[in-house]
């Protein structure tokens, strides 16, 4: 199955400075997209570009083992983002809360539905 990545990057551009979203939030909001694909698209990402990688996350805020991810916490520690004992972004603290009303807008989807699928993501509590 092939897919724009370009409506991936567009979305992960609308995650802000501050805070993470797993790939699954992402796909959720992108028909027919799973997170495996979120995934796909962002490790085809040129070197150099600007699109904010390093602020997606799998769904416990664990930073996927692999090349970069010494890079990805790093960029996140600079954004303030913090980091429970395990390692893990707090997703309490720092989970994103959904897409802007510009990028709705530019999606053509309805607010309502985006509404009812960002009700759906759990908030993860933090490791006192």
């Amino acid at each position: 199955m092939s897919f724009d990545f370009q409506q991936v990057y567009d979305l992960v551009d609308d995650v802000p400075n501050g805070s993470v979203a797993s790939y699954g939030m992402l796909a959720s909001l992108l028909p027919g997209v799973t997170a495996r694909m979120v995934g796909r698209a962002l490790s085809r990402l040129e070197d150099g570009a600007k699109t904010p990688w390093h602020r997606i996350v799998n769904s416990t805020g664990a930073i996927a083992p692999r090349p970069g991810a010494a890079e990805q916490r790093q960029r996140l520690e600079g954004e303030g983002i913090a980091f429970r004992k395990n390692g893990h972004v707090d997703m309490g603290a720092h989970q994103w809360p959904g897409p802007s009303p510009i990028w709705i807008e530019k999606s053509c989807m309805d607010p309502i539905d985006v509404m009812e699928i960002v009700s759906t993501w759990r908030r993860r509590r933090s490791d006192k």
